[in-house]
């Protein structure tokens, strides 16, 4: 199932647009970066996709990114379930190779992340154990949300295994308290002015480290979004990738909080 809604800006004009399953209207040197706002949790009832829609919302237009919305419960992997290591990069599994293309492309991430006892949930960890080479030398920040402790312990259990993989955690976050108090009638999320100001700090603060950690990637011979986004409009490898546009977003519904 696909697992990515790409919240696609021509760079040039500004604005939001449609495009098929596998294609690109941009060039390369078009592209803007390209943010992927990942949501961790995958339970019926999570909050985490309405916050998620809400950020995007935030960012996508203007801003220094493209915008991709990869959500876990659509990407759907089962536990992990190859029988190497992921740093030797051979995949025997379809959803592993998919799952590896839509990360790979990737130019900088935000985790929506849920708070499961003091850290943060299963489904996460073993999406980010999958792979090893496609997370490297790339900006990380995380968007939590919770009771009082507004997810930040989750957080900071996920910055141990992010910087393992040689990735860069941001200082700016998002971080929402109490965050069933901010559901609206329809399921979506009422942002407080506070979340609006750290959402568009955050993403600032990712466009910084773009340049500098592409070149890493350059020197340690991993390939970098921009081609990887060239070739997914060549080929179908990539089966997590639809267009939506940013305004579909407030109308998605959802019921239940979770913790």
């Amino acid at each position: 199932m696909s697992g990515a809604r790409p919240v696609h800006r021509e760079a040039k004009k500004g604005h939001l647009m449609t495009a098929a399953v596998g294609t690109d209207s941009t060039s390369p040197h078009d592209q803007l970066p390209l943010l992927q706002v990942i949501v961790g949790s995958t339970r019926p009832g999570r909050v985490g996709l309405p916050v998620a829609e809400w950020f995007v919302s935030e960012v996508a237009e203007p801003g220094p990114f493209d915008v991709e919305l990869v959500d876990l419960a659509e990407v759907n992997l089962p536990m992990f379930d190859e029988p190497r290591h992921p740093r030797l990069g051979q995949y025997e599994h379809e959803h592993t190779h998919r799952w590896s293309a839509t990360v790979a492309r990737a130019d900088a991430f935000v985790m929506v992340v849920p708070e499961y006892n003091y850290s943060y949930n299963a489904a996460l960890k073993n999406a980010i154990d999958y792979l090893y080479d496609e997370w490297h030398h790339k900006p990380v920040g995380f968007v939590s949300y919770g009771g009082a402790g507004a997810g930040t312990r989750a957080v900071q259990a996920l910055k141990q295994v992010v910087t393992t993989l040689r990735m860069v955690p941001i200082f700016e976050s998002v971080n929402i308290p109490f965050v069933a108090k901010l559901r609206t009638e329809d399921g979506r999320i009422e942002p407080t002015a506070a979340m609006s100001e750290s959402a568009m700090s955050m993403t600032a603060e990712l466009a910084r480290w773009v340049e500098p950690l592409s070149g890493l990637r350059n020197e340690a011979g991993l390939r970098n979004g921009a081609g990887l986004r060239d070739e997914a409009a060549r080929s179908s490898t990539d089966g997590h990738s639809r267009r939506v546009r940013r305004d579909l977003l407030s109308t998605r519904t959802g019921t239940g909080v979770e913790p």
